[in-house]
């Protein structure tokens, strides 16, 4: 998934120094709308911040892969849907201070269910929440996932005057 490298950096003056880089392949995020109003998340089990979190769809690339060919997989993985229409928000450095990671993001439309297997060291239930109150969450900081946050804030256009 990732690779972690020593760099040494120098200053102008000669001095240096070492940083540690996170070389990622890159990762998407989907916001699934259905017909009827609804956003349907993933809630799992993260270790790293030892909780259950409430997230979109997501998933790392694989090399080389397109990001809407790996968006369109790890949609039917997640939550066992597939879009007819997906529209991209936007891109974003999740941490550019350590990571190279490079998150694309997808809003998803007009779903179908079309499951594909979940992968094995991922046990996800899907939590569908209408607009207006994942909206509210996210106002409310509910909703502490980063690339959630900001899946929701580069979708709110779509959501707007009906």
């Amino acid at each position: 998934m990732f690779d972690v490298l020593q760099d040494q950096l120098g200053y102008p003056d000669g001095r240096s120094f070492q940083i540690d880089v996170i070389r990622h392949t890159g990762a998407v995020a989907i916001l699934p709308v259905s017909d009827d109003g609804l956003i349907i998340f993933v809630r799992q089990y993260r270790h790293a911040v030892r909780q259950q979190l409430l997230e979109l769809p997501a998933g790392t690339l694989e090399e080389g892969e397109d990001p809407l060919v790996c968006a369109q997989r790890e949609l039917r993985e997640e939550i066992g849907m597939a879009a007819e229409d997906m529209v991209k928000l936007g891109e974003s450095l999740l941490a550019p201070g350590y990571s190279s990671e490079r998150m694309h993001l997808y809003l998803a439309r007009n779903l179908s269910a079309s499951p594909l297997p979940q992968d094995d060291d991922e046990i996800l239930e899907p939590v569908p929440i209408q607009i207006d109150r994942a909206f509210e969450m996210l106002a409310n900081a509910e909703i502490e996932d980063a690339k959630t946050q900001l899946g929701l804030f580069l979708a709110q256009p779509f959501f707007q005057n009906g």
